[in-house]
């Protein structure tokens, strides 16, 4: 009969083998996280993982949220399966952060405005063919991103528009934002051979237009919420399509995405801190808007803006 101790031994050191690897037989990661699963697709809340903010399923191996910070927001996605990151922000995308975990990046921007109905086909051509789940981030997870997961959802035949609207309530896109709600009541189911002729090149890096180009869409924006600040904060009578928020997180992202143009890079420290200033001003603005502060706190963070801009323009540009 066997030495019972020489069996307890060998049970231990299999049972130990056993659970350093996951389930897919991946070894697993050094002071790795806790397991995590997705939150089910009628979760009433977004739910906070390690690096990762506001994450709404959607459907089935659909996710939106915010943009992964540092390790921390890589793991976590990998923890909960994730093979495709699309961003819809217009910042740069860390890919290589996700290619040293095996994920794929596409990069496909969307504006506070929404988006037109070829942007909608590629991002849901890009969900149906590439390996899921499938995280789908702007920013912070709450506007830009839900309308995208929302709209390709309705055109893969995931989720009614009326349901996809609703989980866009659940990631907490603010209802001025007209424009990404429209494009999701708009999205219809798209059948095979439409979405085959959608954009398939899945890009992992959209580069920036450009300093001077962007610049020019900056001054306009600015002339905007000059306009919309004139207006009593609302939109003005001659530019009734203007979103007084959209406009203000408009300008966040353009300042957020000049910072990885290869030219801005070349410039000194000094301009891309104001840029990175800019963008928090504009991100500040936009949240007061959001949360419907007062005329005069509104025309205090405009001023502020307005200051940020022109000390910039005079030490860097005129």
């Amino acid at each position: 009969m066997p030495d019972v101790r020489i069996v307890v031994l060998v049970l231990a050191a299999v049972v130990g083998l056993w659970s350093c690897t996951s389930p897919s037989g991946r070894v697993a990661r050094s002071g790795a996280s806790a397991a995590i699963s997705a939150p089910p697709a009628n979760a009433p809340a977004p739910v906070e993982f390690p690096g990762l903010h506001n994450v709404v399923t959607y459907a089935d191996g659909l996710y939106s949220g915010s943009a992964p910070e540092g390790d921390a927001g890589f793991e976590a996605l990998v923890d909960l399966g994730v093979r495709t990151i699309i961003s819809v922000d217009g910042a740069t995308p860390d890919v290589d952060a996700a290619r040293a975990r095996g994920l794929r990046y596409v990069h496909l921007p969307i504006g506070y405005d929404g988006m037109d109905h070829d942007r909608t086909l590629a991002i849901a051509r890009a969900v149906r063919d590439l390996p899921g789940p499938v995280y789908v981030h702007c920013h912070h997870g709450m506007h830009r991103s839900a309308g995208a997961a929302g709209a390709a959802a309705v055109s893969l035949g995931l989720l009614s528009p009326d349901t996809a609207r609703a989980r866009m309530v659940v990631s907490g896109t603010a209802p001025q934002y007209t424009g990404l709600y429209r494009c999701v009541a708009a999205a219809t189911i798209a059948g095979a051979s439409e979405l085959d002729a959608a954009d398939a090149s899945f890009p992992e890096v959209h580069r920036p237009t450009g300093l001077v180009r962007t610049m020019v869409a900056v001054d306009e924006v600015m002339e905007h919420l000059r306009a919309i600040e004139r207006s009593g904060w609302t939109p003005p009578a001659d530019h009734p399509d203007l979103v007084p928020a959209a406009e203000a997180g408009r300008l966040a992202d353009l300042l957020r995405t000049l910072q990885d143009d290869d030219h801005v890079r070349t410039k000194s420290p000094g301009f891309i801190d104001a840029l990175r200033d800019g963008a928090t001003l504009a991100t500040t603005l936009e949240d007061g808007l959001l949360h419907d502060l007062d005329a005069a706190a509104l025309s205090a963070r405009l001023t502020d803006l307005r200051t940020s801009c022109t000390s910039c323009h005079a030490r860097y540009r005129d």
